[in-house]
């Protein structure tokens, strides 16, 4: 540790937040502080009796010292240690001159000085303490000597310590306190993802659950199906499968009681093609154009992908049975990942899914702020033709070139 820290800290650095009295005791502040100014002033007055008949200062310098005696104890009890002793110190020197008797110094000195001096030792750390102690000590010895020196040195010395116990104690209470306040928001964010986590699996997951075994079931429960027909339900159990996979990592995310989640391979810009062939399985009318560049960020691959996913889910669900086409496009600045559908094959339905719009849903927001996140843009819309189309443009460079 610095040696010089505390006393650059103890010379100019700032006040200590005040500690936060507990409710018990902030009868204090009703009672104690007017009582506290009441005996300040009655100090103050007996003891400007001193500098004038003791020491035979002119009454406006009598007044003035008092007021550079008692201005202290005001910061003091304010709030202000460190600048009540930067204050009082000077003063010491100045009070001490011209003095005589075992102590040069006034008795409202002296009791002021003390209350300043214990304000910064049951405030401050230890390292700005020992300053003060060890400066406060200099002018004992310069104007006193013998065993009044010493036995001063014994008073300032047994103040220090017990203010620095106090401070020590007061200082681990409030980390204490901190810690058990991050504690206890992190174990109800624990408690409300585990929450999340149980309603997942016991209505989504098990949902699911059903829809899978249904599926892989039907042909063997519904006789006569057609070859088509027994592709389209094996294609349903197989995407209700995956959707279980991608919801019990989820959930394994959601229930991890540290911040480390386990980590799994993300899809990125190159699963795009397995996406779409996927959709076509599924029934949609979709091609892709273009082809995935090399050497495209992670976090870009990944907010191409999701959105090209949403997008689909989108077209799939409110333009059923139109042509889709997914275009993938790449600059040496930006790559732009685009999904235009047609309107639906039988007419019915809407194109511009107004739920992602206007409604409850949260596809278009995630889309658009997976592309915000990422400095990039998201356009949406209707086509003249009917149709609807999402355009997303990502930056592959960051900062500036």
């Amino acid at each position: 540790m610095e040696i010089l820290g505390p006393l650059r800290r103890l010379a100019a650095g700032p006040d200590p937040r005040p500690p936060s009295l507990p409710p018990r005791r902030r009868w204090f502040r009703v009672y104690g502080v007017p009582l506290g100014l009441l005996a300040l002033v009655g100090l103050g007055l007996a003891d400007a009796q001193y500098w004038l008949n003791a020491r035979d200062l002119p009454e406006p310098a009598a007044v003035g010292m008092e007021v550079l005696i008692l201005v202290p104890v005001l910061l003091t009890v304010a709030g202000r240690p460190l600048t009540a002793w930067r204050v009082a110190y000077p003063v010491l020197f100045a009070g001490a001159i011209g003095g005589f008797g075992p102590f040069p110094w006034s008795p409202g000195q002296i009791a002021a000085f003390l209350v300043v001096f214990a304000g910064v030792a049951f405030r401050v750390e230890s390292g700005m303490n020992a300053w003060a102690t060890a400066l406060t000590v200099v002018p004992v010895f310069v104007f006193t000597g013998g065993d009044n020196a010493w036995g001063t040195v014994f008073l300032l010395v047994a103040v220090a310590l017990a203010g620095d116990l106090v401070s020590r104690r007061r200082r681990a209470r409030d980390e204490l306190a901190e810690l058990t306040a991050v504690e206890q928001a992190r174990r109800a964010v624990l408690e409300e993802r585990t929450r999340i986590a149980r309603e997942m699996h016991d209505v989504v997951a098990h949902h699911m659950s059903m829809i899978a075994v249904q599926a892989e079931t039907a042909p063997y429960r519904v006789t006569g199906l057609p070859e088509p027909a027994q592709a389209e339900f094996t294609s349903i159990a197989t995407a209700a499968r995956s959707a279980l996979t991608d919801m019990r990592r989820l959930l394994g995310v959601l229930r991890a009681d540290t911040d480390e989640a386990p980590l799994t391979p993300q899809p990125g810009l190159a699963d795009v093609a397995a996406l779409v062939e996927t959709a076509a399985r599924a029934g949609l009318e979709v091609t892709l154009t273009g082809e995935a560049p090399p050497g495209v960020p992670e976090a870009t691959g990944l907010a191409a992908y999701r959105i090209v996913q949403e997008a689909l889910a989108n077209a799939a669900r409110h333009a059923p049975g139109g042509p889709v086409r997914v275009l993938v496009r790449a600059t040496p600045q930006a790559l732009t990942v685009e999904v235009r559908n047609g309107p639906p094959a039988n007419g019915r339905g809407h194109a511009a899914a107004p739920d992602a719009i206007t409604g409850p849903g949260h596809g278009l927001a995630g889309m658009r702020e997976r592309a915000t996140l990422l400095g990039g843009t998201l356009e949406v819309g209707p086509q003249d033709d009917g149709g609807y189309r999402v355009a997303a443009v990502l930056p592959l460079t960051t900062g500036d070139a």
